[in-house]
């Protein structure tokens, strides 16, 4: 099965969803974007053989090709503003398990294609491929500096003074779950002179624990934090877009409050609006409220937070997956970002990152991912719950959303894998189940979460 979205083209690797099927894609990717496409991958164990293909098929269109090869999904956006290329295409399942793989596309902006651009492109599905003959082939760069171009320009957006924060010397354990984040996160971290303590970072797509940057996912994370006494830990998904902290004591937190640190951080030095999804954490909501900035939700997806940003010239954005927005870097979620930003408010703050996270407000939140046989019966399951649920204040921008100040709950379409998500939060976790529980019986759900 091949899911195509907002989100690329994505599929568990197979007969259906092969380098020949990928060198046509990207072939006729290259009709759409034309002239020169930037391209990566992360380090799944087929992420070679789909990039050599991507780059078969878009020089086989006469396109010239920039080949970055393995780099944080962040590095590639950043490098096709940077370089001037007319689109890019990442090659990475980003939290999906090895055993898949996608194609992310990108364009001039150094941003996922919008779902108008996507409708389009998809719409030219069954064309003929016009091949060109060999002396019109497009020519193939290989591109060694992207990950030095990344680091520069996040350390000089956030005007991070790297010979100050040496002297601070941080001791930061990085989980980068053997993914395409490996060694640029690594990199990132030596350059502002950190001691890095490197865990699963060999960057040979061989995932030792779950993809997803969730805490019940990153116990020798923990571990390790606690055992060298560092100042706190990371982990990242395998294309390094969203980040995990862990705490100095070895307490790891939800993925969501990457975000709400983040808030904080630069509403501790600047004014201006912020963006979420409906998915993400009222902690969010609830910093913004007390800095006295508006505050705005999008659908999820991160083109949809995007292009609320723009819209209202928020000055920090995210996901509450761990993927944070700075603008002042690009307009994309970026892990290397999310660190900076993070490390930049400890120095500044000089106390501890348990210290900072006590003050945030806090709620409790329950996700699940419910596995559907189509999409036809996902969306038969939200008609069920949309008809079933008395409540006034229902949000229909992407599936379901309906809440009161204790509370609120999220149940929509997953745009990568074939399931039904509903993400409900409130101040007890036993209120936050009752929820879930609750939606399950109104869309009669009776299979168990994933």
């Amino acid at each position: 099965m091949i899911i195509k979205s907002i989100s690329g083209i994505r599929g568990i690797v197979d007969k259906e969803f092969n380098p020949l099927v990928v060198l046509n894609f990207a072939a006729k990717f290259g009709e759409f974007m034309g002239n020169k496409i930037v391209v990566g991958r992360d380090s799944r164990k087929s992420g070679l053989a789909f990039k050599n293909a991507v780059i078969s098929g878009l020089l086989g269109v006469g396109v010239d090709v920039i080949d970055l090869d393995l780099v944080p999904t962040p590095t590639l956006l950043y490098n096709v503003k940077k370089l001037k290329a007319s689109g890019g295409i990442i090659v990475t399942a980003s939290h999906n398990p090895s055993s898949w793989n996608a194609l992310k596309l990108v364009s001039s902006s150094g941003e996922f294609l919008n779902e108008e651009e996507a409708n389009k492109f998809f719409g030219m599905e069954g064309e003929e491929i016009l091949w060109e003959i060999g002396e019109n082939y497009g020519e193939l760069d290989i591109d060694k500096l992207a990950v030095e171009r990344h680091i520069e320009g996040v350390v000089r957006a956030l005007r991070m003074d790297s010979n100050l924060m040496k002297k601070r010397k941080f001791k930061v354990v990085l989980d980068c779950v053997n993914g395409g984040a490996s060694f640029a996160f690594q990199d990132f971290l030596n350059f502002l002179g950190v001691e890095v303590y490197p865990l699963f970072c060999d960057g040979n797509g061989i995932f030792l624990r779950n993809p997803e940057p969730r805490k019940e996912n990153v116990k020798e994370l923990a571990n390790k934090v606690k055992e060298i006494g560092a100042d706190i830990g990371f982990a990242t998904d395998p294309d390094g877009d969203r980040i995990l902290i862990v705490l100095e004591n070895g307490k790891p937190i939800s993925e969501e409050y990457t975000i709400t640190l983040a808030v904080k951080a630069i509403l501790s030095k600047n004014k201006g609006p912020v963006v979420v999804n409906l998915s993400t954490t009222k902690s969010v909501e609830d910093v913004a409220a007390r800095a006295g900035v508006p505050f705005y939700r999008s659908p999820v997806g991160e083109a949809n937070v995007i292009k609320v940003m723009k819209e209202k010239k928020a000055i920090i954005g995210g996901e509450g997956n761990g993927g944070v927005i700075d603008p002042k870097v690009h307009y994309a979620r970026d892990g290397m970002v999310a660190m900076g930003l993070i490390l930049r408010y400890l120095f500044e703050e000089e106390r501890p990152i348990s210290s900072i996270f006590e003050e945030l407000p806090r709620y409790e939140m329950v996700k699940e991912a419910i596995k559907m046989e189509s999409e036809a019966d996902a969306r038969r399951v939200l008609e069920r719950i949309k008809e079933r649920t008395k409540e006034k204040n229902l949000d229909l921008t992407d599936g379901i959303r309906f809440g009161e100040d204790n509370y609120w709950v999220h149940i929509r379409r997953s745009g990568t894998e074939p399931v039904l998500r509903i993400i409900a939060e409130a101040t007890t976790i036993n209120k936050a189940k009752e929820i879930v529980e609750l939606v399950k019986e109104k869309g009669n759900i009776k299979c168990v979460g994933l």
